[in-house]
């Protein structure tokens, strides 16, 4: 099991028996090998003493996640472990309470065997996910989005049983914690290969009750327009391809790409956009992204840019900028209509897309020997606008431009 390189703990620590559960099996069985490794060992008695024992051992941090259901996490460098109790008199017992057979796979870390009572290694190999019980996911309903979530990111099927069972309990999605459901939507919107099941989320109303998104065949083709111009702007600027694909926010793993998958279920109207995001609790950043989307992106698709109104239009972008683009070539914008925004944007020196001050409000107080005001922010923007019209190039012409712009306002500074 490829769980086992590697490990960052003494295993002597542990009890006996324990046993691997959930994702770590499931994704060694499939080969699929991630960058950070979170573990979920199931203990008979006295997880959290065990989690606390670790983490004190080997100097991890420790966190009690459910002194009730006796959960605790350990983290080291590069891994998670979470310990839980198990859920029933035996191992077995806990794999039959959980949410789909291809997760309810145990790996005995002391003797080295397989538990696998529902077949779920088998589902797996078939590329299938399959609910164990139909009680099982009107106990956690977070688990009916999850299977969707899942299918993205295995590119597995939601076995038609299974899927007509979530159909008729996709209500239920409402009764969980909003920052629950959130960090089950981020984790299928930031999935490359996601907009064939954020379409069935809708089709089959698992969103419904969060943010009000009514069934309609239209969401189909536009985030497939989207993926499409996606794939457009990665094959000729990758540069922005790049962009897109990092976080928001160090804080928010969120990307802007996956905020633009968002964009295309949402509400082309800024207000009930904003409550839509409220309701499921997403963060000010990334409201803030689709806020630029709605206000910024009707500047492209409805005509030209002079330069001036450029200016205004990267000020007020800022890094969504490749966003935008996408979001215009997916509105129907070709891209040989952008080449100039692009190559503006992608160029450092450009003082349309990325300006830098001949002169400071302080230079102008000083030079023409006025007093703080308003003006002063005025004029500094007159003198960016004069100078991408070539205009003026020196700080010297900026502050004489500044001199004669005052001069017009009040012909007594003459």
């Amino acid at each position: 099991m490829q769980f086992l390189e590697n490990l960052p703990f003494d295993l002597n620590l542990l009890p006996k028996p324990v046993y691997v559960v959930g994702g770590a099996v499931r994704d060694s069985l499939l080969g699929r090998v991630r960058a950070e490794l979170d573990l979920d060992l199931v203990v008979p008695s006295g997880a959290i003493e065990v989690a606390r024992n670790l983490a004190a051992v080997h100097q991890a941090g420790f966190v009690l996640l459910d002194p009730e259901r006796q959960i605790a996490r350990v983290v080291f460098p590069g891994m998670t472990v979470d310990i839980a109790q198990q859920d029933g008199a035996s191992v077995t017992d806990d794999l039959h309470r959980r949410d789909y057979t291809l997760n309810a796979i145990a790996y005995d870390l002391q003797t080295g065997k397989t538990i696998d009572p529902l077949n779920g290694t088998q589902d797996i190999q078939q590329g299938t996910i399959r609910m164990i019980c139909r009680q099982n996911l009107v106990d956690d309903p977070l688990r009916l989005l999850r299977a969707y979530r899942q299918a993205a990111q295995l590119n597995f099927r939601i076995e038609p049983s299974t899927r007509e069972a979530i159909r008729e309990l996709a209500t239920l999605l409402t009764t969980v914690a909003a920052e629950r459901v959130l960090m089950e939507l981020r984790y299928l919107l930031q999935t490359p290969n996601s907009s064939q099941w954020l379409v069935a989320t809708i089709e089959d109303e698992l969103l419904s009750g969060w943010l009000k998104i009514p069934v309609n065949v239209a969401f189909k083709t536009q985030l497939a327009q989207f993926d499409r111009s996606f794939e457009l702007i990665n094959h000729h600027y990758p540069a922005l391809a790049i962009e897109l694909e990092r976080p928001v926010r160090d804080t928010i793993s969120t990307t802007r790409r996956s905020i633009g998958k968002l964009t295309r279920l949402l509400s082309p109207d800024l207000a009930a956009a904003t409550e839509q995001l409220l309701r499921l609790a997403f963060s000010s950043a990334e409201i803030q992204v689709v806020t630029n989307a709605i206000n910024y992106l009707p500047k492209i698709l409805q005509s030209e840019l002079s330069l001036s109104e450029q200016y205004f239009w990267f000020k007020s972008v800022g890094n969504d900028f490749p966003l935008l683009i996408v979001l215009a070539i997916a509105n129907g914008v070709e891209l040989v209509k952008l080449v100039s925004l692009i190559d503006r944007y992608l160029d450092p020196d450009s003082q349309v897309a990325h300006p830098t001050a001949l002169v400071s409000g302080h230079d102008l107080i000083e030079s023409l020997s006025i007093a703080p005001s308003p003006i002063i922010g005025k004029s500094l923007t007159e003198i960016q606008l004069a100078r991408i019209m070539g205009k003026i190039s020196t700080p010297d012409e900026a502050i004489e431009f500044a001199r004669e712009l005052l001069i017009s306002v009040n012909p007594l500074l003459n």
